[in-house]
């Protein structure tokens, strides 16, 4: 019964392992591609749980998902432009 329950717990992860990893290339938002990383880099760790590598699944979480994940969630979110269409730039005139 174990054995059953273990396999499907495998095959659940392995499922979200790569459908975040498929989904952090394809999406166009950087955030949400840095979300989905975590995702993956997380669903990894959980692996290395299961193959009984406790502390390589400690480093995982705290090197990538702790400091990687988070320094590129702050780079995202400082080099984020915000999109103002309905302003026109300074200096532009709007005599038509």
């Amino acid at each position: 019964m174990t054995q059953h329950l273990e396999l499907l717990v495998f095959a659940f992860f392995a499922l979200v392992t790569l459908g975040s990893a498929l989904a952090m290339v394809l999406v166009e938002d950087m955030w949400h591609s840095a979300l989905l990383m975590g995702v993956t880099l997380l669903s990894i760790a959980v692996h290395y749980v299961m193959l009984q590598a406790e502390f390589v699944a400690a480093m995982q979480v705290l090197v990538y998902v702790g400091g990687v994940l988070i320094l590129i969630s702050f780079v995202v979110m400082l080099t984020r432009t915000q999109s103002t269409s309905e302003t026109p730039p300074q200096g532009a005139s709007n005599d038509d």
